[in-house]
C-alpha cells in the first residue's frame, strides 16, 4: 500500500503504469485468498452437515472505525467478493447460506440477550453486564450470529439442520 502511494505521488507515466500493474497484482492476490478462504469454509460446512451464516455487511466501511495501522488493509479488502465466492461455492456443494442482520452482534449477549455498549469493555473482550458471560469478542459475536441464523432458518424453512 505504501509503495502504491509513493508511485501515485510521483505522477510520471512510468509510475502510473507501475501503479496500475501493482493494483492488478493486489486484486489478483485478494481474489486468490478469497477463493481459498471460501473453499475451506464450504468444505467444513459440507463435511459437518451445517450451513453458513453471514452478517449482512453492506455499509460496513461507514460504520466501523479500524485502527490507523489496519485502515488501509480493511478498506481495500473485497469483502463482497468473499461473500459472492462463498455463496456460489455453497450453492454448488448444496450448503445453505443465510445472511443475518449485523446490528449489535458484538454488543449482544448470546446467553441472556442483554445488549449494551458496555458489554464490550475493550475491542477484543466481551463481558455481559447482566449475566457475566465473558470471552473473546469475536467468538461471542459469532455465537450471536449463529443464534440469529438458527432463528431465521426455523422461521423460513422449518427445523434447524443438525450435525451429520
Amino acid at each position: 500500500m505504501l509503495k502504491r502511494a509513493e508511485l501515485q505521488a510521483k505522477r510520471t507515466r512510468s509510475a502510473t503504469r507501475r501503479a496500475k500493474r501493482r493494483v492488478k497484482r493486489e486484486s489478483r492476490h485478494a481474489a486468490h485468498i478469497n477463493h481459498r478462504i471460501s473453499k475451506e469454509i464450504v468444505a467444513v460446512a459440507q463435511r459437518t452437515g451445517r450451513g453458513i451464516a453471514l452478517e449482512e455487511l453492506s455499509g460496513i466501511r461507514d460504520r466501523v472505525r479500524p485502527s490507523r495501522d489496519r485502515r488501509a488493509t480493511l478498506s481495500s479488502w473485497p469483502f463482497h467478493q468473499l461473500e459472492e465466492h462463498l455463496r456460489y461455492k455453497a450453492r454448488r456443494a448444496g450448503v445453505p447460506v443465510i445472511a443475518v442482520d449485523a446490528r449489535y452482534t458484538s454488543q449482544m449477549c448470546p446467553r441472556c440477550g442483554h445488549t449494551a455498549r458496555h458489554n464490550r469493555p475493550t475491542r477484543d473482550a466481551f463481558s455481559c453486564r447482566r449475566c457475566g458471560l465473558a470471552g473473546p469478542a469475536d467468538h461471542v459475536a459469532g455465537v450471536t450470529v449463529r443464534n440469529r441464523a438458527r432463528s431465521a432458518w426455523v422461521l423460513g424453512n422449518g427445523p434447524v439442520p443438525q450435525r451429520a
